[in-house]
């Protein structure tokens, strides 16, 4: 793989704009190479040869100088083509190349990439720095809460006064002041040998100078499989640290993270919180638990951190020995001697951080045992196994077949046209469509996840996935194949041939099967075992539940977007409603029902299409309780007229009349335009005519622009599906068929729905530098509280 590609793919997503542009100066080498073979004269045979002749005779050797000699150690400064530097702007250094070419033919394309090469220099270094100051802040805080850690621990555990609190109070951040304050003081020699070994390193990994500038990049993959492995700085010597006294639990107090429904009720009514700390092994068990995660997610921010430097010092090193082959100069080493001296190539903080984290978290979270303690800070990237690829090209094929096994029955028997026709529509169809919502809608988020990868949006980090848990497509197809294949089955094994109610053809065995297959599903899905990816089903319980629970839990993403999702299956909610009534109150056994003559059902057949929607008005007065934000209250305004509107649906779906008709046409339309409106605009962050994309925006993953209007198109298509309830078009289609279809309609609406609502979080996260979770810690200093007041 090239250089470029391969770069581009260790990127952090979020940070790929804080990147040197490896491929904009690749366009401007591109250039300059061509001006110099459209000014370049053709060259003779005659040259030629005796260029060979002479390469080969020795004859070449008349101007060698002995390497050993002073005069060949440094290159004459009178020969170099650039001098570069450093100046003060805005308090803040930055760096600088005088080009000493320009008067040279073509000097002004090679003056014109300097300076967008010191561009991305300093941009890339002044994103480095203050990345670094950021986590020596973060470093400082971890240290503070380390230190009640334990303070609280001892306080816990009550050890017998001979114990030894120094040994146990290991600082994290202990000499973050010296380092720092380290990078202000000149070089010394070994730090000078260090930094020579790492350019000598770099050089060694670079492309020979050798071959034609056009197939520079064939070689770029080799230079990536190994990372540059840094010598490790020598470790400082430090005095011993006075370990934190147990008086420092006398200036903490315990954050209450963990938000229940009760906590929620008792913040609302103004409950005074409890102010003295309880020293109990559940709080402590707590607090490590979350210290924990803070320490992970701080060690993989370092990581990138460490990551983004090497990266970036590589595409320097890259982009110049590019520059020499092109223009036959020698600017590589004067100008990596520069990138070296850089934050970006001299800072070591992040390297001291990282062995101070990995020898704190091996000690206090893992008891010291250095194999368990790695495999937590460092998880081990998820591989795709052949075995779940088979496994879901061999149920995909079952599922097919089935699939067509069942249509040409029906079509060779005529089984449509039986007497029994009816009966089946209203009682088992609706049992088993369950199973096809919910398949298909599983089918549209395994072509997201697809998507997702492909242009890159870090779906797992918006979503809050644990690192190395999310599905992938092919787990997904895997689910949704073996679910789809066990409806078909059942199907199969409950179609009656004849249909007919007289014949009295109807086992109760079978026509439990549907009610047996949701059995199995909700005990799958609540099984408490490590099997069937446990992670993922528990992240989807807790989100459900807290959706369920709307507006008691604070609202995150990934609880409002399934909760959106549940908005789009309300037909399969209301065939839920239809489990109960038809094998709680109806003759399951002869296909026998009065669901739709009860008043109870008729009831909840209003309130279960509600739910979803009410859920999702309640998030967003909760969001707008908490973050004022005016935009939650028309999200929210939209969510009840969308209420409304379903409300005199169903209203109309029960007693037609052209009354209902006109009042359920016009306020649907209101609904549908509004969040048709909100889609675009707030949604997907389209429809905004001052973007460099007209009616698009700024930043666009997908390159072909067509696909958004497309989207746009279908998205107000599928809106007004719904249209076919209240203008009764004529369609040789049974009543549930036609709802069936029209809410197959809407779930691919919101699998559309779901790509270009998460690419515009990932362009906002991407905007915003946003690549970690902000994990809430669980000590907080009284010194804090004064700074925040």
């Amino acid at each position: 793989m090239k250089f470029g590609k391969e770069f581009a793919s260790q990127m952090v997503p979020e940070w790929q704009d804080a990147y040197m542009d490896y491929e904009y100066l690749k366009t401007l080498l591109k250039e300059i190479q061509s001006f110099k073979h459209r000014t370049k004269p053709p060259s003779t045979g005659l040259k030629r040869k005796l260029t060979l002749y002479r390469a080969f005779s020795g004859l070449t050797q008349k101007n060698h100088r002995n390497p050993t000699s002073p005069s060949s150690a440094s290159p004459d400064i009178e020969s170099q083509p650039i001098l570069v530097n450093s100046v003060q702007r805005n308090g803040s250094e930055s760096y600088e190349t005088t080009f000493l070419m320009s008067s040279d033919e073509g000097g002004e394309y090679e003056l014109v990439y300097f300076r967008r090469l010191d561009d991305e220099l300093n941009k890339v270094n002044k994103f480095y720095k203050d990345k670094v100051e950021e986590v020596m802040k973060e470093a400082n805080v971890l240290n503070k809460q380390m230190d009640a850690l334990i303070a609280f621990r001892i306080k816990v555990e009550n050890p017998p006064v001979n114990f030894d609190r120094s040994v146990e109070m290991t600082r994290l951040a202990s000499d973050i002041a010296v380092s720092t304050a380290s990078l202000s003081v000149p070089t010394t020699p070994s730090a000078g040998r260090s930094k020579s070994k790492r350019a000598a390193h770099l050089e060694a990994i670079e492309e020979s100078t050798h071959g034609q500038t056009d197939d520079d990049d064939k070689d770029d993959e080799k230079e990536m499989e190994t990372p540059v492995q840094e010598p490790k700085p020598p470790k400082p010597k430090i005095k011993g640290v006075k370990p934190a006294p147990l008086e420092v639990l006398d200036r903490v107090k315990m954050n209450n993270t963990l938000e229940t429904p009760r906590s929620t009720i008792k913040g609302l009514l103004q409950v005074p919180k409890q102010a003295e700390m309880s020293f109990s092994r559940e709080n402590l068990r707590r607090v490590e638990d979350q210290l924990k995660r803070a320490f992970v997610e701080f060690y993989q921010k370092l990581r990138l951190l460490k990551s983004y430097s090497f990266l970036n010092t590589l595409a320097f090193s890259k982009i110049m020995k590019k520059y020499d082959k092109i223009t036959s100069r020698s600017a590589s080493r004067s100008y990596m001697k520069m990138v070296d001296n850089s934050n970006l190539g001299s800072s070591d903080d992040v390297t001291k951080l990282l062995e101070r984290v990995e020898a704190t978290f091996i000690k206090h979270f893992s008891n010291a045992n250095r194999t368990k303690g790695m495999n937590i800070l460092r998880p081990k990237a998820k591989r795709d196994r052949h075995r779940v690829t088979f496994s879901t090209g061999f149920l995909a094929g079952c599922m097919a077949s089935l699939l067509l096994a069942l249509i040409m029955i029906i079509r060779l028997r005529r089984i449509m046209d039986s007497r029994g026709r009816t009966i089946y529509m209203e009682t088992m169809f609706p049992l088993y469509s369950l199973f096809g919502f919910i398949v298909l809608h599983m089918l549209m988020y395994a072509i997201d996840i697809f998507y997702w990868r492909k242009y890159r949006v870090n779906y797992a980090f918006i979503f809050g996935f644990k690192p190395g848990t999310e599905l992938g497509y092919r787990e997904v197809l895997l689910l949704s194949f073996g679910l789809g294949t066990l409806a078909l089955a059942a199907v199969l094994c409950n179609l009656d041939m004849e249909m007919d109610p007289k014949t009295k053809d109807y086992k109760a065995f079978t026509e439990l099967l549907p009610l047996l297959l949701v059995l199995v599903v909700l005990i799958i899905l609540f099984l408490p075992f490590k099997i069937l990816y446990r992670t993922n089903r528990f992240f989807f319980l807790t989100c459900l539940f807290h959706s369920i629970c709307a507006p008691l839990y604070k609202v995150t993403l990934p609880d409002f977007f399934l909760a959106d999702q549940l908005t789009s299956q309300v037909q399969a909610i209301r065939s839920l409603e239809f489990y109960v009534c038809y094998y709680g109150w109806g003759d399951f056994k002869h296909r026998e029902n009065k669901c739709r003559d009860s008043n109870v059902f008729e009831t909840f057949y209003f309130i279960v299409a509600v739910l979803p929607y009410m859920a999702r008005l309640l998030q967003c007065l909760r969001r707008l309780f908490e973050e004022r934000d005016p935009v939650q209250g028309y999200n929210g305004l939209k969510y009840f007229l969308t209420i409304v509107a379903v409300c005199l649906r169903t209203a109309y779906y029960v007693n037609t009349g052209i009354g209902w008709r006109v009042i359920v046409g016009i306020v649907s339309a209101i609904a549908a335009i509004f969040c048709t409106y909100w889609d675009f605009v707030y949604d997907w962050g389209l429809l905004n005519r001052q973007s460099k994309n007209p009616w698009l925006r700024d930043k666009l993953l997908v390159p072909h622009k067509y696909i958004y209007f497309g989207a746009m198109g279908l998205n107000v298509v599928l809106r007004f599906a719904w249209l076919q309830t209240v203008l009764n078009f004529k369609f040789d289609l049974h009543r549930e068929t036609l709802a069936t279809l029209v809410a197959s309609l809407e779930i691919i609406r919101r699998g559309v729905w779901n790509f270009f609502r998460l690419e515009n979080e990932h362009l906002n996260n991407v905007g915003k530098y946003r690549a970690f979770k902000s994990v809430p810690l669980p000590f907080n200093y009284d010194e804090d509280d004064d700074k925040d007041d």
